[in-house]
């Protein structure tokens, strides 16, 4: 599940496009060749997991929306033209995070004690290590709340 999850994160990653291209088949043309590959892909390994027949196109639904959710929001050209374009596009995300990192820190303590407690945190995260974390999170959640079949 890991393995074609991750294929698609880095698919997107590589062709940015690719993000908005996948959310317009698998939401208006479902029948077209892409949502079938990607269902398959994904509900193929939700079989295996024990759970009830009834719960598969559910479970299988919420991995394919989370996936292809996660993948666009960090979509974000992987290889730009040339290295100085590289270290610009990463210092305007160190950039973007340390802002939002300090505006977190900025609110008051007494009402937002979590974001205090995670804004270097989320400053530091690592987004591909965050997509999988989720996947892990939806996997443990299955498997914890499924009755076997």
């Amino acid at each position: 599940m890991r393995a074609v999850a991750l294929g698609l994160y880095d698919a997107v990653a590589a062709h940015p496009w690719l993000a908005t291209q996948l959310a317009v088949q698998v939401t208006r043309r479902p029948w077209g060749a892409v949502t079938p590959r990607v269902f398959e892909s994904i509900g193929g390994r939700v079989r295996t997991l024990g759970i009830p027949r009834s719960e598969w196109f559910a479970t299988t639904s919420t991995l394919v929306f989370y996936i292809l959710g996660a993948t666009r929001q960090n979509a974000q050209p992987s290889e730009p033209a040339d290295g100085l374009a590289a270290s610009r596009a990463g210092a305007r995300r160190a950039e973007h995070l340390d802002s939002v990192a300090e505006a977190w820190q900025g609110l008051d303590v007494g009402d937002y004690p979590f974001l205090h407690d995670v804004a270097d945190q989320m400053r530091r995260h690592d987004d591909r290590e965050q997509f999988l974390t989720g996947i892990d999170l939806i996997l443990a959640g299955i498997t914890a709340t499924s009755r076997p079949s």
